[in-house]
Order: structure tokens, then sequence, then C-alpha cells
């Protein structure tokens, strides 16, 4: 039985008991204080269909597994997030101890194939236990599926060493970054600026990251940096950092619009000696590394995207003084209808890859294009449902809808995603 479903049918019986007890009386006797019964007993009716309709999900087939990892990531969310989801946005406060009590029930371990800890490494997994979070808190969700992303690296393209090493540490909980993005080299990667160079059986790397996800905050780095500048993309290669490496340090903590507790931060590199064991697959193969690592995490994006969007949908639905009117009762059919939409695209995607398939790009790009035009679109009509309200942020739908607009543009800005299907329909 879902979770707090026996109280309320216990209290519907009661209710409906002492119904039974009451005379039969017209509308035009009801008194002032049957009216107030009455109210009160809609009210309670009304939430609890609201109730039954938002638990009582289409079934996406999911194993037994995947649906207690969702309720343990939905409980998460519910009962340690939301209660300081505005704390964390207001004050920018990363969320150590949240992301620990993930750890702590297995969620870091779903992402980690089981030879080093893990659980599964399907990518289905991740996304469900992603939406749930974001459902309540996207910035919490991306610092989660931040470290995700980070080991996807290790998982394709490490070396055994380096995945008993790493990624049975993150298995258990050590938070992970993606280093890939530059002031002049986001979506074009073969600006990639930083440099780095053989020294013996080291390398020495020099240069700087930015808007990296976890900087900071993370123990454990993939690094993408050019051993041969005049190769263009042909010349980067990917190395695994850790974080306590001389010379990489950390700069400026960014003043986000969204995702705020997801810290965003600069990484430098100063002449980081870090060992040639460390390279991830072989020099000049970090474009492949960074592009393969995409296909596989663009649905986690997409998750997330549907995680904010149906959060938002959550807002509206309970906030019933908005829904009286039939213009709004339409809206909101069309945007729960959206969500629906990008929700079984997502799972597809996901277990597309989980079959082993080697065509993903495609669909990886597509999932992550659709939610999250889905999840601005969504959130931006949730605003102006609440009217005034909506620009208030003592109402979350004001969070979700600073939220949404980085899954537009991380990991890929939807032009690149775009660019992706193009190429992949047409060559």
């Amino acid at each position: 039985m879902l979770k707090g479903t026996e109280d309320l049918f216990h209290r519907t019986e009661v209710l409906f008991l002492k119904a039974e007890q009451l005379p039969i009386i017209s509308i035009y006797s009801f008194t002032n204080k049957d009216y107030t019964e009455f109210c009160k007993s809609l009210n309670f009716l009304l939430d609890f269909l609201y109730f039954l309709i938002n638990n009582a999900d289409m079934d996406y087939f999911i194993s037994e597994e995947q649906r207690k990892l969702k309720e343990i990531a939905a409980w998460i969310a519910q009962e340690k997030i939301a209660p300081q989801r505005r704390e964390l946005d207001k004050l920018d406060k990363f969320p150590h101890e949240i992301l620990k009590e993930l750890a702590e029930n297995g969620m870091f371990k779903i992402f980690i194939p089981k030879d080093y800890g893990g659980t599964s490494a399907a990518t289905l997994d991740l996304c469900l236990a992603v939406e749930e979070i974001a459902r309540v808190c996207a910035g919490v969700g991306t610092a989660y599926a931040a470290t995700a992303l980070a080991a996807t690296p290790i998982i394709l393209f490490g070396s055994e060493s380096q995945k008993s090493k790493y990624l049975s540490r993150v298995a258990e909980g050590t938070i992970a970054s993606y280093g890939l993005t530059e002031s002049q080299a986001g979506s074009d990667v073969a600006g990639i600026q930083t440099k780095v160079v053989k020294d013996g059986d080291s390398y020495i790397i020099n240069g700087g990251k930015q808007f990296i996800t976890n900087g900071g905050e993370a123990e454990i780095y993939v690094v993408f940096a050019s051993t041969d500048p005049k190769r263009g993309a042909r010349g980067l290669s990917a190395f695994i950092v850790e974080k306590d490496t001389p010379g990489f340090s950390f700069g400026k903590l960014e003043d986000k619009l969204g995702i705020r507790s997801a810290y965003t931060r600069e990484l430098i590199f100063e002449d980081c000696k870090v060992p040639a064991s460390n390279i991830l697959s072989r020099e000049g193969f970090g474009f492949i590394v960074a592009m393969r690592t995409f296909d596989y995490t663009r649905p986690g994006v997409a998750a997330l995207s549907v995680g904010v969007a149906q959060g938002a949908l959550d807002e509206v639905i309970k906030h019933r003084k908005t829904i009286s009117f039939e213009r709004t009762q339409f809206m909101i059919a069309e945007l729960a209808a959206k969500v629906e939409a990008a929700r079984a695209f997502v799972y597809a995607a996901a277990r597309h890859i989980d079959s082993g398939a080697k065509n993903i790009s495609r669909y990886s790009a597509m999932s992550k294009l659709f939610a999250s035009d889905m999840a601005m679109e969504v959130t931006s009509k949730a605003v102006e449902i609440f009217g005034l309200s909506g620009c208030s942020e003592d109402y979350p739908v004001a969070k979700m809808f600073r939220d949404a607009k980085i899954t537009q543009i991380y990991e890929g800005t939807n032009e690149i995603q775009k660019a992706v299907i193009g190429r992949e329909l047409t060559r």
C-alpha cells in the first residue's frame, strides 16, 4: 500500500460512517455549522482524491527493485529536502548532509557497476532517482547527478585499476565532478585552452575550467585538457585528478540564477602534476571520452527536467483556488500531457541505452532536448497560473522556473542537441 494511504483510507471510512448517521436534510435548511462541516468534508475528499491521482502513476513496467528505489528517493526528497529547500536556495548552501543521506540509502550505488561496489549502473535507475529528487529541488538533483556524470567516463574508459580505485569510493558516497567547460570553450569543446604536457611518469596541467558543478566540494575530478593543441578536438585528453593534488585549486563560486545549492566553481591548474596512470584511455582520445559520456548521461538531465516540471505541476494542482476556471483547467491538462509524454520519452531512451544498443546518440539528445524545453514551458506556465504570487519566493514555482532554465543549457545546449540529432539522421 502506498505510503500514507492507510491513514487516508481510515479517515475516509470514518467520514462515510458519520455521513450514514446524518439525517437527510435539504440544502435549504443548512445552518452555518452544517455548511462549515460540509466544506471540511469536501476539502478532505478533494485532498484524498488529489493524493490518489498524484500517486496512481502510469505503470511504466519498472521492476519491484526500481519501484523501491523510486520510493526511497521520493521519501528523502519529501522528508529531508523539502523542509530546507528554500534555505538551501536562499543561502546558496551545498547539500552535504542530504547527499550523505542519499549515499547511506544506496543512491550512489545505482550508477556504479556491481563489480565496483554498485548495484546496477542502469541509466533508467539513475533517471528514476534524479526525477524524484528534482521534483522537490533541482539544485540537489544536479549536485547528485553531477557525480554520476563524472563517474561515467571512468566506467566507460577507465582501466581496471582506475575503476577499482575510484568507482568504489563513489559508490560509498564520495562526490565527483566533471571538468570540461571553459570561458572560451562551452559548446565548442575544440576551443579548450587548458594544456597538459608529459613529464616522465607524470602529466603537468596548466589552465582553468569554468562553471564546473560540484567544484571545490568534490574529491574526484575528471578533467579535459589538450595534449596537442595543433590537433584541436583530436588533441584532447582526459585525466582523473584528486582534490588534494598540489597545484590544483578553486576560484570563483558562481552566483547563479537557479540550482543555487549545486555549487559551480572555477578549477585552477598551476603546474598540477598527476600520475601518467591517471589518463583515461590514451592521449588524443579526450573528445571521444567527453561525447560518449554525454550519450549516456543526457537522459539524466532529461529526467531532472521531468522532475522539475512535475514538481511545478504538483504545486499548481495543490493551489486549488487557481484551478476553478475552465481555461486554467485546460492549461493544466495540456501541461500534464506534456510532462507525461516527456517522462515516457526519457524512460524509453534510458531503456534503449540499458539494452546495450549502439545507436544511442540521437535518442539521448532527443530526450534532453524535448524534456528540457518542456520543463521551461511548464514552469513558466505555472508561474503564470499563480499570477503575482508566482513571482514570489514564498511559492516554490518561482524557484522551479529559475531552476528549469539550466536544463536547456548544461551538458550541451539544446542547439547542440539539434546538431547531434540532425547529424545522426542525415549521415
